[in-house]
């Protein structure tokens, strides 16, 4: 994967700064915890507008700059978008607008799909407006032109996940209607393309079975931001903290947090955004 942004000097006492519009993008977080430990981040869920995946283009760049601004506010010295539908429809416009690396979870995953793929032919799965942008093709065969690409829009999985109904008999059976088809076609490597979807790899595992690769775009963003930083460095006078800024109280945030994903919260607070 090219890599189009400088790397950056160790400043263990400015925070990694990464957004997404509910729980989802926290996988990225637990990805970043565990390759960088010594990082402090600062993670704003927008729980007052989940799901971004239905809304327009201009709706989700409008709630990406706002939500960037507040985290150069915090002096945030890079901002991940831990989310692939705004990573999708906004990164390649406030990425111009602000003097620290704004990158997103799409490019790494789609770099992922192609070293993984064998047979060439690449599944997609992510909110309607990821798959109705093509991105994800787009990334794909901008590193290989000769590859197929199968994409499938998955609306009610977010509002699932959001619920907490990682292993539902429901949700396994809204993950059916959304595989089997891709499956039928004959993809060797499925790309989760939502930072909520990590959340359900064991019942997607389960359903597609030990032939396909499961392409975690959550993981290869996180590598990616490892490789930007010049010489991770723990912060000399506190310890390293996980601050969560969330735009709506949300009951089951902190317990997913806890209980799926392991991560200790420092501190979580209500900030509103927008009108």
């Amino acid at each position: 994967m090219t890599n189009q942004f400088s790397t950056i000097a160790p400043d263990a006492t400015r925070p990694i700064g990464v957004f997404d519009s509910g729980i989802g993008g926290l996988t990225v977080v637990a990805e970043l915890r565990r390759k960088l430990p010594h990082e402090r981040i600062l993670y704003v869920g927008d729980t007052a507008r989940v799901p971004y995946g239905g809304k327009s283009a201009e709706t989700v760049i409008r709630y990406s700059r706002e939500i960037s601004n507040l985290l150069i506010s915090e002096e945030a010295k890079m901002i991940v978008v831990a989310c692939n539908t705004a990573s999708a429809l906004a990164v390649p416009t406030v990425s111009r607008e602000y003097s620290v690396p704004v990158l997103g979870v799409l490019e790494p995953g789609a770099s992922a799909a192609v070293r993984a793929t064998r047979s060439g032919h690449v599944g997609v799965i992510g909110t309607k407006a990821t798959i109705g942008s093509e991105a994800y093709a787009h990334a794909i065969r901008s590193f290989n032109p000769e590859l197929r690409v199968s994409s499938v829009a998955c609306p009610l999985l977010v509002p699932l996940i959001e619920e907490g109904l990682f292993q539902d008999e429901i949700t396994e059976a809204v993950l059916r209607r959304y595989l089997e088809p891709l499956l039928r076609q004959g993809v060797d490597t499925l790309v989760l393309g939502c930072t909520h979807y990590p959340l359900l790899k064991p019942a997607i595992s389960k359903i597609c079975g030990p032939g396909i690769v499961l392409v975690d775009s959550a993981e290869n963003c996180a590598l990616f931001v490892e490789s930007l930083l010049m010489e991770p460095t723990a912060p000399k006078k506190e310890d390293p903290r996980l601050d969560i800024l969330l735009t709506d109280p949300s009951e089951g945030f902190l317990r997913i947090a806890e209980k799926s994903l392991r991560l200790r919260i420092d501190s979580l607070k209500i900030r509103h955004i927008g009108k």
